[in-house]
Parts: C-alpha cells; sequence; structure tokens
C-alpha cells in the first residue's frame, strides 16, 4: 500500500498549509485540521494509479477535469486510453443528439497534488468522428496510441443537450501526480467529439501541426503568466474590502505582510509544477525577464498587489502550450484548497483604474536566433509578426481580442493593440528585443501582445507560423 500521506507532504504537504493559512484569506474551516489529517491517512493500494484527465472546454479558456482509475501506469501518452465526454456541456458540441466527443491524451505531467505514480494528462478534444473540435495538428506518434475516454460535452461547453453529448478524452501528456504521489498520474488530454474530431476549442492540433513542420528549426519558447488571486467574494486578495489599497509602487517583488499577499500559495504551485517536472523558470510578483536558455520556472509577486507572476520555459514546441495548461490547472487546484480564486482576466473590472494589467509574455528563439549573428535573424521577423498583428490580437486571447483591447491601451508598460511597433529594450513595444540580446547579438525576441487569458497554443503557433509559414 502506497501512504497518501507520504506523496503528499512531501511533495506539497498542502492540506495543513491551507488550514494554517485560512484566517489569512477569511476562510473559516473550523474542523479543517483534523479533517485533513484523518484524508492524510488514507491510503491507496500500489498497484492503483489515479490519472486525472485535463482539458480545454468550449470557453478556449477554462479547464475541465475528471479522474479514472488505472491499474498500472500505461507508460508512453499514446498507451493511455483515450475518454468519451458530453460535450455539450462544456460549450464544445451542440445540445442534441450527438454531443458524445473524445479526449485524446497529449501530454503527461506528474500530479503535485496526489503525489506518488499518479498523472495530470492533458488532452485536445475530438468531435465523434475523431477530428479536432477546433484546428487542430496531428498528435505526436508517441502519444498515438493513448486509449482515449468519454466525458459529458454538455456539460463542459463542448456538446448540445441531449441525446447525443459523449464526448472523449484523449491523452497527449502525463505527469507525475503531486497530489496522490506514488506512480499516480495527470493525464493532460485533448477533447474530441462523438466522430474524433476535435472540438471546436481544441486548438493543440493545429498548432503541432506547425511545429511539426518547423521541427528542424529547434524551436524554443518561455511564457510569462500574469494571473491575479481573488478572495471568495471576487476581490482581489489582500485589498480592502472597501476601498483600494496604496498605489502600486512596492508591491512588485515585494516583501512584507502590507505588500504580498498569497505566498504560501504561490510556494505550493511552484512546489507542485517542480513535482510534475514542469519547466518552471521562477516565481515572483512581477519578473519581467525570463531566459531562454534556461529550462527552469521562477515566480514573483507582479505591480498589482495580490497578482502574481509565474515564468515556464524553456520548452520546445509543443511542450509549451502543454505545461503552460498543465501549470495552470496545478494552480487552480493549490488555490481551491485555500479557499481562493484565480483569475487570468487581463483587466477585471477591479482593477480598471491606474493599475497594471495581467500578459502572459511569450519568449521565442530558434538555432539561428541562437547562434552567431542570430539578431539579425531576429530583426527580419519583426516585418513579419507586423503583417499578422491584428490576426494576433485577435487570437491572443479567447473573445477575439476584447480582453486584451482592455489591456493594450499605450500605457502600463503595454503597446497599443491598434499598431505594431518594435524596439530593444521597449516595454511599450508589442516585440521586445531584451538589452542583452541586442548586445550579444544573439538570443531570442518577446512577443508582449498576448493576454494573461490567452491560449498557449493560438500564441505559440501565430509566432512560429508568422516569422516561418506565411
Amino acid at each position: 500500500m502506497l501512504p497518501v500521506r507520504g506523496a503528499i507532504r512531501t511533495a506539497l504537504n498542502l492540506g495543513r498549509l491551507s488550514v494554517r493559512a485560512s484566517s489569512n484569506f477569511a476562510v473559516a474551516l473550523p474542523l479543517g485540521t483534523p479533517v485533513v489529517n484523518q484524508n492524510l491517512d488514507i491510503t491507496i493500494p500500489e498497484h492503483k494509479l489515479l490519472a486525472t484527465y485535463i482539458w480545454i472546454d468550449g470557453t478556449g479558456e477554462n479547464l475541465r477535469e475528471k479522474t479514472r482509475t488505472l491499474e498500472n501506469d500505461p507508460g508512453q501518452p499514446g498507451k493511455y486510453p483515450t475518454w468519451s465526454f458530453d460535450g455539450s456541456s462544456t460549450y464544445q458540441a451542440a445540445k442534441g443528439d450527438d454531443s458524445d466527443m473524445n479526449l485524446k491524451p497529449v501530454a503527461i505531467y506528474p500530479d503535485p497534488f496526489l503525489g506518488g505514480n499518479h498523472k495530470l494528462v492533458l488532452c485536445e478534444t475530438l468531435d465523434p468522428n475523431n477530428k479536432p473540435t477546433m484546428k487542430s495538428q496531428e498528435q505526436p506518434k508517441h502519444v498515438l496510441e493513448y486509449p482515449t475516454w468519454s466525458f459529458d460535452g454538455s456539460s463542459t461547453y463542448q456538446a448540445a443537450k441531449g441525446d447525443d453529448s459523449d464526448m472523449n478524452l484523449k491523452p497527449v501528456a502525463i505527469y507525475p501526480d503531486p497530489f496522490l504521489g506514488g506512480n499516480h498520474k495527470l493525464v493532460l488530454c485533448e477533447t474530441l467529439d462523438p466522430n474524433n474530431n476535435p472540438t471546436k476549442n481544441n486548438h493543440r492540433n493545429a498548432c503541432n501541426k506547425v511545429m511539426e513542420k518547423l521541427d528542424h528549426l529547434n524551436p524554443w519558447f518561455g511564457m510569462e503568466q500574469e494571473y491575479l488571486l481573488l478572495d471568495r467574494d471576487g476581490y482581489p486578495l489582500g485589498w480592502p474590502k472597501h476601498g483600494y489599497p496604496a498605489p502600486q509602487g512596492p508591491y512588485y517583488c515585494g516583501v512584507g505582510a502590507n505588500k504580498v499577499f498569497g505566498r504560501e500559495i504561490v510556494n505550493a504551485h511552484y512546489r507542485a509544477c517542480l513535482y510534475a517536472g514542469l519547466h518552471i523558470f521562477g516565481i515572483n510578483a512581477g519578473a519581467r525577464t525570463v531566459s531562454i536558455f534556461a529550462s527552469i520556472i521562477s515566480y514573483f509577486a507582479e505591480v498589482t498587489p495580490g497578482q502574481w507572476e509565474f515564468q515556464l520555459g524553456t520548452c520546445r514546441g509543443i511542450a509549451m502550450g502543454d505545461e503552460l495548461w498543465m501549470a495552470r490547472y496545478l494552480l487552480h487546484r493549490i488555490a481551491e484548497q485555500f479557499g481562493v480564486s484565480v483569475t487570468f482576466h487581463p483587466r477585471p473590472q477591479v482593477t480598471s483604474g491606474d493599475w497594471n494589467g495581467a500578459g502572459c509574455h511569450c519568449n521565442f528563439s530558434t538555432d539561428q536566433m541562437r547562434a552567431d549573428g542570430g539578431l539579425k535573424v531576429i530583426e527580419e521577423a519583426m516585418p513579419k509578426l507586423a503583417a499578422t498583428h491584428h490576426e494576433c490580437i485577435r487570437l491572443y486571447d479567447p473573445h477575439d481580442g476584447e480582453d486584451n483591447k482592455l489591456r493594450l491601451t499605450g500605457r502600463h508598460e503595454t503597446s497599443s493593440a491598434e499598431k505594431f511597433t518594435w524596439g530593444v529594450a521597449n516595454r511599450a513595444a508589442s516585440v521586445r528585443i531584451p538589452r542583452g540580446v541586442a548586445i550579444a547579438g544573439k538570443g531570442y525576441l518577446e512577443d508582449r501582445r498576448p493576454s494573461s487569458n490567452c491560449d498557449p497554443y493560438q500564441v505559440t503557433r501565430m509566432i512560429a507560423e508568422s516569422i516561418f509559414l506565411r
């Protein structure tokens, strides 16, 4: 028998942490400690593996999950079973007689909540004909053998309410489960309709097609995910309930109880990402750069109080989108244990004043860009990115660019959504070439346009496609 307590305590010890911190977040759990202690002592048989299938629903910005039990670890994503779901309940199929859709595993990560051998499985969504629910690309050969799994698409906005809402989950990536530990897995899935076609908002396949075409260029990505922590009343964590905090200035990478809010959540998420094998560069309350040559995570507090940023990279090709969706899933799971919610909206109503919005800057490079003289290749990419600027703005958030336009105003370290600009060390440009890159004459570019609620598959596809395939 595998003690769950060992896996969870080793990875995160999230349960007790959430109870201890509950008073900080106005979450009253008077019986929390004994309940958590009791649950941590429950054991799971060693031969049982919990695989949590995760997919993007029809909104293009929200995640769904469901968990199944496997007798043993199938290994590669292609050997994980596909799973159906009701697309009519996930905005991925019309309400009606044919809403069964499929989840196709595309990436697998260790589950930081369960620990052990449990997995998070990122999935693509396929329609009943096993076609992507949105423009999708071929899956890597090593994951094609993963079994699909059905789900109720009518309950995830992915199928119409009706007699045929079963849809499928196709495993695409497998990660160690930090919550269960042991051999349990988190299985990232694609969503497929009843015909095994990708669901409407399944953008992974289209992204993967581009990445496969450009694989010889060795494309590297890094993404800087900003987000805002909210209390249960929907107000930013740490903000006065009937007013506003002091103006921004002391909060970025801040230290102190009057400047930083939610560090317990952030630290737990950091550990969960590391346990799951994600390439997290770091955390902070507002880090502004990411090395495209690194393969670790960072995290920091951002300019707006209650706002944080974590950085993922370096990731090659399709792995960038897989890992960012998995990192978002882990963040939601951990915040859930603290009674706190996470918003990726780039400009929530409450922060519409003189506060920085939230973005998801994307760093990109190829072998040529990273080689001596690569700065010229980077500069030659600028007119190509300019040519697709308005298309990128439309695709860089799930609501045709309307969310992002609230952020890209030309103020608060942003460019204007209406015009493409680029420059060296210019954080008010659409695309920035870091000063260190200009000095070295090689490196990477930073696309500062993506919204914090972007679909990373859309962003990475558009950057690569704009530069090399248009």
